[in-house]
């Protein structure tokens, strides 16, 4: 990497010459890893298996706000739509940060989801499996409820004073008749596990597993009803059109790309506002590349970090592998 006149009858200094961890030459050796960015740190698990929860910072313009509290007011889904790297699914954690409603539910939707593996499991294998070994020996079987695991959609329908939060992430990838296999449920807050339906009227409450270890949740009668329905956010990107009957039941929320004052904010509230400054090209360069969809914000933060770090990222290639286009072929 060469240096680039300064303007001032010298050159620019070298990056620090410890950035390269990798030099492909071949030669091995233990080095000290520098610390990650804050968004590619991964939260810790507690001895339960819970995860422990590190807000992150998100701006939100005030018209934007406005219609996620409209979305809250009226218990109906939030649906975001927005080019890659808006914010979209970060949203949902900031909601769930700051009502304070817990870890989110995440059901992230490909082309073979399906709203049972969203609601529940069961494993009937495994309860064949256990009747088995069982037949022959005084020990109790297992009661049906060790084998009915809940997924995201059907951990957020269980009752509570408080709502969960759950993000349905990237709904357009998902099989053309999803949406609508949705409607009922979130028109009825409810749904049935045949299972435990079939059970007799006399049988006591079935304890299912949840997402949240040694919290089981009891089932009367095969059926879950909400008690306050869920704060889900569902976010698309615009991949799709969605059937009319779905789309009138959610609030639409469509998020705009930053601009430059926003980006800066942005760059402030995940770095510091130390990271502003020298940063005035890379914000140029990001502007002028950034054409709908193309780029996604945190390609920005990616880039502001490095040059923090003492990379220098003046190199055409290297600039352009950390703002690479989103869209078209590799």
């Amino acid at each position: 990497m060469t240096s680039t006149d300064s303007g001032t009858g010298g050159v620019d200094p070298q990056p620090a010459p410890d950035w390269r961890l990798f030099h492909g030459n071949g030669t091995a050796g233990e080095v000290a890893f520098p610390a990650a960015p804050p968004w590619r740190r991964f939260d810790p698990e507690e001895p339960t298996g819970q995860r422990v929860s590190r807000p992150r910072p998100y701006l939100i313009g005030a018209d934007e706000a406005d219609i996620v509290n409209a979305a809250l007011h009226l218990r109906r889904p939030l649906l975001v739509n927005g080019h890659p790297g808006t914010g979209k699914s970060s949203l949902a954690h900031a909601i769930a940060h700051e009502l304070t409603l817990g870890r989110v539910l995440h059901w992230p939707v490909n082309s073979r989801s399906a709203l049972q593996d969203a609601l529940y499991q069961y494993d009937a294998v495994g309860r064949l499996r256990e009747a088995n070994l069982h037949r022959n020996s005084d020990d109790p079987e297992p009661d049906i409820g060790q084998y009915v695991r809940l997924g995201p959609l059907g951990n957020a329908l269980v009752p509570r004073e408080r709502p969960r939060i759950l993000l349905i992430d990237e709904l357009d990838k998902g099989d053309v008749d999803l949406p609508n296999d949705l409607l009922t449920v979130f028109e009825e807050g409810e749904f049935t596990i045949p299972e435990l339906a079939r059970l007799p009227d006399t049988h006591p409450p079935v304890q299912v597993q949840t997402n949240d270890p040694d919290h089981p949740a009891p089932v009367e009668r095969g059926r879950i009803r909400c008690r306050e329905f869920p704060v889900v956010v569902i976010t698309s990107n615009g991949e799709r059109d969605f059937p009319a009957a779905f789309l009138r039941r959610c609030v639409r929320l469509d998020l705009p790309e930053p601009d430059e004052q926003r980006l800066r904010d942005i760059v402030a509230a995940h770095l510091g506002d130390e990271a502003l400054n020298d940063v005035d090209d890379l914000l140029e360069a990001f502007l002028n590349r950034r054409a709908p969809g193309e780029l996604a914000t945190d390609q920005l933060l990616n880039a502001v970090f490095l040059r923090k770090g003492g990379v220098g990222l003046d190199a055409g290639r290297l600039l352009d592998a950390v703002l690479h286009e989103l869209g078209g072929a590799v």
